[in-house]
């Protein structure tokens, strides 16, 4: 058994979770931001379901050089839903065929060609594929509650499902 497969079942078992909370977003409020300063509804719906596309792609270079960031807006539920599916197929696909020693080679977050941060290529996929996705699913559950949209169980029951009872 390689490094990569107890991350591989992490992300089957996160991915389905992930994906009850995307299928909650209601397309006629993909422009709603809880804040002048968050990101739209859509926008981070949308980021959140393309980061299985896009951090194991990063990953498979040694370095990535952080720009600004641009998220679009997604046009409709189906769209978010499709880039997160899409995405878990690509990064299952991608993490399976690395093995141990290409995860345990360095992997460096740049800016402006200087390091931000250098860690075994595991860590940052652990840091920003799972880590990272978990954070912005969080947000998106409160974006739900905001708009009285009911939020799905994630790790154990809430005000609107019990997987419990």
């Amino acid at each position: 058994m390689g490094m990569i497969d107890s991350m591989l079942q992490e992300l089957e078992l996160e991915t389905a979770t992930t994906r009850r909370v995307l299928e909650r977003v209601p397309e006629d409020k993909l422009s709603w931001r809880p804040h002048a300063k968050s990101m739209s509804l859509g926008q981070l719906a949308l980021h959140l379901a393309g980061l299985p596309h896009r951090i194991p792609e990063m990953a498979l270079v040694d370095s990535f050089e952080a720009r600004g960031f641009a998220q679009a807006e997604a046009t409709s539920t189906q769209q978010i839903l499709d880039a997160h599916d899409q995405g878990v197929a690509f990064a299952k696909e991608k993490l399976a065929a690395m093995d141990d020693a290409f995860l345990l080679k360095t992997w460096s977050m740049m800016r402006g060609g200087q390091p931000v941060f250098s860690v075994p290529r595991i860590g940052m996929l652990r840091r920003i594929l799972l880590n990272h996705s978990y954070h912005h699913r969080g947000q998106l559950s409160v974006y739900l509650r905001l708009l009285d949209v009911p939020v799905p169980s994630i790790y154990g029951p809430t005000a609107d499902d019990n997987p419990f009872a």
